[in-house]
Order: structure tokens, then C-alpha cells, then sequence
């Protein structure tokens, strides 16, 4: 193998992704607002939900009540007519709608149970879901302390003290911005080194590089240290800018470490899409496969749930995975710090099946040139 051939061959893919102004988009997209939407949509717990009250009975109970519902996780409550609840809400405005009876103070005291009327905007799914059990748990707090006339301060038995090491304020939004970024480095890799040869098959440079003096290795590296080098490059950039400036997430592990565990996971995601493209015959059976390996890859991996809560099965399947070892590696550098220590045996497991998906992308990839 000849890396003058390697280095000028690699030059070439990178002048053909300068052309394409799609895959230009799709990268600054993945890794800049995908990143930002996927680490503020993360959170499933209520956030600042909307909420107006109706209140009819004007009294401290129902004012007990109002002020009782406040940020994070509920707006300030709007107090509405209950002319206005209907329109208010299927104009979307609020997502909950508390309707507080007359005389609702009076029939608490006389013990006659009475009953709020909550209305949810079952459409916003996830705080539908949520907000429900919250507003029910506020009102009922409330209530209870109106009638014992004292707040509810009632002394555990022991004291917990929390320490939360990375992330002390437990916001969903830096757990996000992280696994975002894994699963760009992933997505990306494939999809440009893929799209590399599908492109070259579909204009017939393909041809061209047959008769040059040239190897199926060469060809081949190429694509992988091209490809890999933009993402890695974006990736970088990535963390510096878009986690650590734009969305303030703190990073106290080594970026540089990290982007070695990501330089062995592209040699692996860059051969997988090589595959892939020896495979698919055009540009949408490209993207169907592509849906078919990305799925398993993310949802199994446990970036998204924990390998620990998947059947043992699936957990020892998996291992043959890079992105398994992968998220394993960033998880531990970039959540808790760790060092070169602590995540060498990803490290070599990540360089041991880059080797094995390398060498089967080269033999199908001899294969489909000749």
C-alpha cells in the first residue's frame, strides 16, 4: 500500500463532500441544532408547563391553591374565566386547566369531599402524562394542610445527603447534549463513507479508479481516514462549542481521550458503511439499511437505557458492537472523569472489532469491484 496514493485519494473524497451541499447541511445540522434540540427535548419530567385555574370560590383555600403550582415545573398559573377555559385551550395556550368550584372552602370544612374539575391537553403527550399525577399531588398537599391548619413538617427518621459528582443539579438537558453527540458520531460515519461510494457507483468515477494504479486497500483507507477525519473534526468542534459553550454543559474528563475513543469508532462505523454500500444497490436502499443498523446500534447500546435493565442475551450480543463499548468509554470520560486507566479495555475492544469489521468490509468490498 502506497500512502501517497492513500493521502491523494483521500483528498479527492474530501473535494467530493465540498461538493455536495447536502451532506455539508446534514453534518453542521448534527452536530450544532441537533445537539441543542435533542438536549432541551430530553427531559421527560414537567417543564415549565402551562397552566391557567378558574377560580370560582375566591377563597384562601382556592389562593392556597394558586400559589401553589410555580417553576420549574409549572409556569405562573393564568386565573381565567370559565367562559375562557375551552377557547384558551384549543388554541393551545394552556396545557392544564383547574376548575375550582363555588363554595369549595365551605364543603371542605363541613367534610362533604368536594371535587376539582382538571382539564389536560392530552395532545402534548408528554406532560399529559406527567402533569396529571403533579397537579393532583399539589392540590391534595394543600388541602391537607388548610384542614390540620400547619404546614406538613414532619421529621425522617435519618437524614439522606445527596453528593451528585458530575452534573449536581441532575439537569436532563447535559445527559442529552452528550448522547446526541455520540449518536451523530455514529449516524455521520456511516452515512458519509456509504454515500462516498454510492456517489462514485452512481457517476461512474468507480470505473475510473479501477484503471488507475491503484489496490482495493487503498481505495478503501482512503474513504475510512477522509470520512473519519471530518467527523472527528466536527465532533471536536462539536463539544467545544455546542455542549460545552452553547448549552453550558461542564466537562471535567479529557476531550483529547475521548476523541481517541471516537477515532477507534469511526474505524469501525466508516468499515460498516463501506459494507453497507457494497450491499445496497442504490442511494434509498442505502438509507433503508442504514435505518436497519442504526436502530439496534442506538437503542441497544445503552445510551438510551441501561444495558443493565436489557435481557442477558441481548447484553452479551451487543458486546460484538462497537457502539456498546463506545458509549461505555464516553459515558466514563465525559460523566465521571475517568482516565486512561479505566477505560483502556473499551479502548482495545473498540481497535479489536474496527480490525474484524475492516477486514470483512475489505473482503466484500474486493468483491464488489471485481
Amino acid at each position: 500500500m502506497r500512502f501517497d496514493n492513500v493521502f491523494q485519494l483521500g483528498v479527492k473524497e474530501l473535494r467530493g463532500l465540498v461538493r455536495d451541499p447536502m451532506l455539508l447541511v446534514l453534518i453542521v445540522y448534527s452536530f450544532t441544532l441537533a445537539i441543542y434540540a435533542g438536549a432541551k427535548a430530553l427531559p421527560e419530567t414537567l417543564n415549565r408547563a402551562a397552566i391557567a385555574i378558574v377560580d370560582e370560590d375566591r377563597s384562601p383555600v382556592s389562593s392556597r391553591i394558586d400559589l401553589a403550582f410555580t417553576p420549574p415545573y409549572f409556569s405562573e398559573p393564568h386565573l381565567i374565566s370559565q367562559y375562557e377555559m375551552d377557547r384558551r385551550m384549543d388554541a393551545g395556550l394552556d396545557t392544564f386547566a383547574l376548575n375550582i368550584p363555588p363554595d369549595f372552602q365551605r364543603d371542605l370544612l363541613a367534610r362533604k369531599s368536594p371535587t376539582i374539575q382538571l382539564n389536560i391537553d392530552a395532545t402534548r403527550i408528554s406532560q399529559a402524562f406527567n402533569g396529571g399525577g403533579y397537579v393532583e399531588q399539589i392540590v391534595s398537599a394543600e388541602v391537607a394542610e388548610f384542614l390540620a391548619r400547619t404546614r406538613n413538617a414532619q421529621t425522617a427518621p435519618i437524614e439522606l445527603t445527596l453528593r451528585a459528582r458530575f452534573n449536581p443539579e441532575l439537569k436532563k438537558a447535559w445527559f442529552g447534549a452528550i448522547d446526541e453527540v455520540i449518536t451523530s458520531i455514529t449516524m455521520l460515519s456511516i452515512i458519509l463513507t456509504g454515500a462516498a461510494l454510492i456517489r462514485e457507483r452512481e457517476h461512474g468515477t468507480i470505473e475510473h479508479l479501477l484503471v488507475m494504479p491503484v489496490t482495493p486497500l487503498e481505495i478503501m483507507v482512503s474513504k475510512v481516514w477522509s470520512m473519519g477525519l471530518v467527523v472527528l473534526a466536527a465532533s471536536a468542534l462539536s463539544i467545544v462549542f455546542v455542549v460545552k459553550g452553547w448549552l453550558a454543559v461542564t466537562i471535567d474528563g479529557s476531550v483529547a481521550l475521548f476523541l481517541l475513543g471516537a477515532a477507534l469508532q469511526l474505524f469501525a462505523t466508516t468499515s460498516m458503511g463501506i459494507f453497507l454500500a457494497t450491499v445496497a444497490g442504490s442511494m434509498p436502499q442505502f438509507g433503508l439499511l442504514l435505518m436497519m443498523t442504526l436502530l439496534p446500534l442506538q437503542t441497544l447500546s445503552g445510551s438510551m437505557t441501561p444495558r443493565e435493565s436489557m435481557p442477558q442475551f441481548v447484553q452479551d450480543i451487543m458486546l460484538a458492537a462497537p457502539n456498546t463499548h463506545f458509549v461505555m468509554l464516553a459515558q466514563a470520560i465525559l460523566f465521571r472523569g475517568a482516565g486512561l486507566e479505566a477505560v483502556w479495555p473499551q479502548l482495545l475492544a473498540l481497535a479489536v472489532i474496527g480490525s474484524a469489521f475492516f477486514a470483512i468490509a475489505l473482503r466484500r468490498f474486493r468483491t464488489f469491484l471485481a
